[in-house]
């Protein structure tokens, strides 16, 4: 094997221009279904980064009318109730969650104010012990909740930095009085998100997708809520699956838990998990099924290739009649020729797969500089493209390579 090698390297090096033409098709098929793959596997990390943000692995579980988000215009509806402690414990002991947080959230709240300033638009979420650590949230300035801010019903509020830079502008917001529906809280600290994921908008529906993420929330103490706003709002949850992969499972079990507390069987009321993980998987299938038959094009010329392959073979056949006839002579058997010629064309597309694969890694880098797509080499996909160059070589090189084999000695010896 290593003996036939050699010949086919010194093979290649003494015909290297013709030898390069002919990897030619080989080069272009690899390289451009290289940078094809690796531009959906960047565009469908970027749909994930996107969608799910940085990895926190989060879910949130909302309650839903029919298909929709169900709209608190006329406060809590009949046969919906407060989560128990046993159905949070049964969420929180799920396999799959790392951890979990309930809260009430108001959205577009009114009546929030400094002075003069309103917080137009802003969100107020009454949390738990549990929700900035499962969000991510880290302190930015103050301190966070404590527990007897729970205990004792401390009218307290931390910011996120959204609503403080709102709100105060320069002036320092801890120790300040804020107003919530006329009734007073003070700011006792700013949080922030701990990671610094930013997702890209490059259309209005993505602007619409993501926009939530830079609203402005006060965050209080879940059992301050009913002072401002009574139980008009119902419980939601956010859950931390313990991997990515986890996130949908552990959505729709919690789901589950969680409406076993309605009653309401008429209203097309219950609990849903917002599975952005689906989503994601949804568009990076819609993105894979178009780029895919790009792939399948830019195989076409693998096929050419591989045709110039078998050409060239036959050409390479035809030229050393004579040597083949004294190899045969002298006792070489049928095998050895083929194994030869085998050889000789499986190293000849090898290297051209490996000069398309790092052809393909170029290219893959000059489009996402060019058209600002993400892209990420697969180390599978170059692995794969590799041994596929070699199975062309050994397929399109199989019919010079048995009329080698079953040459009549005689008949090449004559031959000049």
């Amino acid at each position: 094997m290593l003996e036939n090698i050699r010949l086919s390297f010194q093979g290649i090096w003494s015909h290297k221009m013709r030898s390069f033409l002919t990897m030619l098709g080989i080069i272009i098929g690899i390289a451009s279904i290289i940078s094809i793959v690796s531009t959906i596997k960047g565009t469908n990390e970027q749909i994930k980064e996107n969608l799910i943000g940085a990895g926190n692995n989060n879910v949130k579980i909302q309650l839903y009318q029919g298909e929709g988000t169900y709209w608190m215009d006329s406060g809590i509806p009949n046969g919906v109730y407060q989560l128990s402690d046993e159905q949070k414990q049964e969420i929180l002991d799920l396999d799959e969650v790392e951890n979990a947080s309930f809260y009430q959230e108001r959205t577009y709240a009114d009546g929030i104010a400094y002075g003069s300033t309103n917080l137009e638009g802003g969100n107020v979420m009454g949390i738990d012990q549990n929700y900035l650590s499962t969000c991510g949230y880290q302190i930015y300035q103050g301190r966070m909740f404590i527990d007897s801010d729970f205990e004792q019903m401390r009218k307290v509020v931390l910011l996120d930095d959204t609503a403080a830079q709102a709100m105060f502008q320069e002036e320092e917001p801890l120790g300040k009085v804020i107003e919530i529906r006329n009734e007073p809280f003070t700011v006792v600290g700013v949080v922030k998100k701990s990671d610094s994921f930013q997702p890209v908008i490059q259309s209005m529906e993505d602007y619409n997708t993501y926009s939530q993420t830079s609203y402005a929330t006060v965050f209080l103490p879940n059992t301050c809520w009913p002072i401002i706003y009574q139980f008009d709002e119902p419980e939601n949850a956010v859950v931390m699956a313990k991997t990515t992969e986890d996130m949908s499972a552990v959505g729709k079990k919690a789901a589950e838990i969680m409406n076993q507390s309605i009653t309401n069987t008429t209203d097309s009321l219950s609990y849903k998990a917002e599975d952005l993980l689906e989503k994601a998987k949804s568009l990076q299938d819609l993105s894979q099924s178009t780029n895919s038959q790009l792939i399948w094009i830019a195989s076409i010329s693998l096929l050419v290739g591989g045709i110039g392959v078998m050409n060239i073979m036959l050409v390479s056949v035809t030229e050393r009649t004579s040597e083949i006839g004294l190899k045969k002579a002298i006792g070489a058997r049928k095998r050895r020729i083929l194994a030869q010629f085998l050889t000789e064309a499986a190293v000849l597309t090898s290297i051209g797969g490996l000069i398309g694969v790092l052809a393909g890694i170029v290219m893959a880098q000059v489009i996402s500089r060019m058209s600002k797509t993400p892209v990420a080499i697969s180390v599978p996909s170059i692995i794969l493209s590799v041994a596929f160059s070699m199975v062309i070589g050994i397929v399109f090189g199989l019919l010079p390579s048995v009329k080698a084999a079953n040459l009549n000695p005689i008949d090449a010896l004559r031959r000049e």
